[in-house]
């Protein structure tokens, strides 16, 4: 097809950014992360050329944990493995549709993270979900691009006129005849509410707040977030291990929330709840959700639906998450790295998928197609995205029809990031009555 993409240059760059505060979730704490661009220069089958970019952060913590690395070695891993797939598409990669280039390319993604383990001498290899973050700036690029070339968004590219096969060739027969623009809306939603994360080191009420924390004129405690921005949706860190701790947590936040209700942007608020998959078995999510009912039936009406709560590997003990999901949806986010692990999730009895742009755009794309012919819940998370990735983060959740919105934590953590690009799109970085809006989006690839 002449709208296909062949790859002139891939360039990543590297930038150190320091969190305004502590984030703390279930394998430890991030102070410190590296953030990754790649800017993309394409031309199309018809000699028309397009500038895309891309950007997340590395967060090894979250994709790499390790108990033998250190975040040095971690990080140190994951720029060479993100300089190396750039490299290494930019020289191999056929003409063609940026979803097929990627997907294609990720078998390779996976050999490159290996060679760079074994090169490092590194204890722990980086497993795939560490190698799909180094690798999805790329995926975000060259989508981008390819709609800047194309004189097109990005989005209106999933059809027959722009693509050479139908979903069949990624998530099977019974998809034939059918295509990504099936399943995604035709314009961007004008406004998303988003989900204010509750790290479990965050200050809850202003009485906690000390001459220690940030006096930068923002707010530290939920409180005072809730005050300013009218927000609705709170999204709760757990420690998964620890019950009591879970359940006293949640119901400490949803008292502060219904304490500051005539704040909310909307007539109700809701929870989800996160605790990195640090729980040991189903049974013990199933303890944790009837404790919450008895001790505070508002946080559990509240709630939302539970994320990846057990370990991330879906096959080990093929955990059966029925007995959760009867009770509350329960996503996997982790869990899910590819349409084979997708479709496992489904047969373990997951209510869904928590897709993230940091384990690629057009993987996303496809786990969507296959939550919407199968009636399945999936939700949008970001990687505490900043700038361009944010942008990204909502673009894609204004384009699909998630539950309730779209996380944005950048702005509790990284608040200072990329001024430049706030600026320029001030109303979807600034949050009224809980939301934020879509219209500085622009109409070419992914409207940055």
């Amino acid at each position: 097809m002449n709208s296909d993409i062949r790859i002139l240059e891939l360039e990543p760059t590297f930038k150190d950014e320091e969190f305004r505060t502590p984030l703390k979730f279930g394998t430890g704490v991030i102070r410190a992360i590296t953030s990754l661009t790649v800017r993309a220069q394409v031309e199309t089958l018809a000699g028309k050329v397009g500038e895309g970019w891309g950007n997340i952060l590395l967060s090894d913590i979250w994709a790499y944990p390790s108990a033998v690395l250190s975040h040095e070695q971690r990080d140190a891993a994951m720029r060479e493995v993100s300089v190396r797939f750039c490299r290494a598409v930019a020289d191999r990669a056929e003409p063609g549709h940026p979803l097929d280039i990627f997907l294609a390319a990720k078998a390779e993604l996976v050999r490159i993270a290996e060679q760079v383990g074994a090169e490092m001498k590194l204890a722990d290899p980086m497993p795939v979900l560490g190698a799909l973050v180094c690798g999805s700036p790329v995926d975000a690029a060259l989508t981008d691009a390819f709609g800047q070339a194309n004189g097109i968004c990005s989005y209106d590219g999933y059809g027959p006129e722009f693509m050479a096969h139908d979903l069949s060739a990624h998530c099977g027969p019974e998809f034939a005849g059918k295509y990504i623009a099936d399943f995604i809306k035709p314009v961007y939603e004008p406004e998303l509410p988003i989900f204010h994360l509750v790290g479990g080191m965050d200050k809850l009420t202003r009485g906690e707040v000390t001459p220690d924390d940030p006096q930068d004129g923002l707010p530290v405690s939920l409180e005072e977030w809730i005050e300013r921005d009218g927000i609705f949706c709170f999204k709760v860190k757990l420690r998964g291990n620890d019950i009591d701790w879970d359940v006293q947590r949640t119901k400490a936040v949803a008292e502060v929330v219904e304490a500051n209700r005539d704040k909310l942007g909307a007539e109700r608020f809701y929870l989800s709840t996160d605790s990195n998959e640090m729980n040991e078995s189903p049974e013990t999510v199933v303890e944790y959700l009837h404790k919450l009912k008895e001790a505070s039936p508002l946080a559990y009406d509240a709630l939302l639906y539970i994320e990846q709560p057990t370990e991330r590997d879906l096959s080990v003990h093929r955990f059966d998450m029925r007995p959760v999901a009867e009770l509350k949806p329960v996503v996997a986010d982790e869990g899910v790295t590819d349409v084979a692990k997708f479709d496992l999730a489904r047969e373990l009895g997951w209510s869904g998928v928590g897709l993230k742009t940091c384990k690629g755009h057009s993987s996303a794309l496809l786990y969507v197609a296959k939550c919407e012919a199968l009636g399945m819940t999936y939700t949008v998370q970001d990687l505490t995205n900043p700038g361009l990735s944010l942008l990204h983060s909502a673009g894609l959740a204004a384009r699909i029809s998630p539950l309730m919105g779209v996380e944005y934590n950048s702005r509790q953590y990284l608040p200072h990031a990329t001024p430049e690009f706030r600026a320029k799109h001030e109303s979807l970085f600034q949050v009224q009555r809980g939301r934020i809006r879509t219209d500085t989006i622009g109409p070419t690839g992914l409207g940055y």
